[in-house]
């Protein structure tokens, strides 16, 4: 029988780099394909993971940076474009209150013209969502349940400030547990969310090895509220991560000597479990 699998769907960060789409991480159950953010080129990177819009079972927002949510109307309206081929209903939405739900809810506004047109020659109805939103929590709280209850998410308020309303989420299904950080700081949140986890999907970003670099330019700013690696490392160690997969890589590694210095930072905050730099479409079995 297969078991559980999460897929790395995009390891990049909103400057471009090759083979590094944008933010995004697939978890697939049984029939449950359940999709985490959708940077840029999630559609395409879900499509060559074997799931098409259709198929996709449930979509989640982190929060509302752009290179987090750029994708998502493709995945919607794609979805909705391929429903001549297979008639699956509107798209599930799950987002944090706030600005990301603001996005969801305008999203379909820059494609008024498109979808208009496309219902005079082809479709007859417009595509449509269906919107589940939440506030952050302060505690781990369930947010989507599978009809039999066999795979949950919950969801927790992180740390990335000035960023409203961000959240990590957590999937329970029969195999194991996966956890999904989305942008922060490191933070006890999600490793407080994490408890009995086997995988946990940490955006990673390399602040104290380049604080001499970037001192006095605004990637000072930008790094200080994304996950330091020495930090990740120090907090999976205390909690006994069995497993640490760096994604949302920053800045973009450009090779396998760029990759390994992620994981040094790691093993410089203490931690000694097994840790994977992300690629792109990296899938692991949970």
């Amino acid at each position: 029988m297969t078991r559980s699998t999460v897929i790395l769907t995009g390891t990049g960060v909103p400057h471009p780099a090759p083979g590094r789409a944008g933010a995004g991480v697939l978890v697939r159950s049984g029939d449950i394909a359940l999709q985490f953010d959708a940077g840029r080129g999630t559609v395409m990177r879900i499509t060559e993971a074997g799931v098409t819009p259709l198929d996709v079972t449930a979509q989640f927002v982190t929060h509302y940076h752009s290179d987090h949510v750029i994708d998502l109307p493709d995945v919607a309206m794609t979805r909705w474009i391929m429903q001549r081929l297979k008639t699956t209903g509107p798209l599930l939405i799950v987002t944090p209150n706030g600005p990301a739900k603001e996005f969801v809810d305008h999203m379909f506004d820059p494609f008024v013209d498109d979808i208009h047109v496309r219902m005079e020659h082809v479709d007859v109805e417009p595509p449509k969502i269906e919107v589940v939103s939440f506030d952050a929590p302060n505690e781990p709280t369930v947010v989507w349940e599978s009809q039999d209850r066999k795979v949950i998410v919950s969801a927790i308020g992180v740390r990335h400030e000035p960023v409203r309303d961000a959240v990590a989420y957590r999937v329970d299904t029969p195999d194991g547990s996966v956890v999904i950080s989305g942008d922060t700081r490191a933070c006890r949140e999600v490793f407080e969310l994490a408890k009995g986890a086997q995988i946990v999907i940490h955006e990673a970003c390399r602040r104290t090895a380049m604080a001499a670099s970037i001192k006095d330019t605004p990637f000072e700013t930008i790094f200080d509220y994304h996950a330091d690696t020495v930090e990740i490392g120090r907090l999976a160690a205390e909690y006994e991560v069995p497993h640490l997969v760096l994604t949302h890589l920053i800045p973009n590694p450009s090779d396998e000597s760029q990759e390994s210095k992620f994981e040094s930072d790691v093993r410089q905050g203490g931690y000694t479990g097994r840790v994977t730099v992300g690629r792109d479409l990296m899938t692991f079995a949970f």
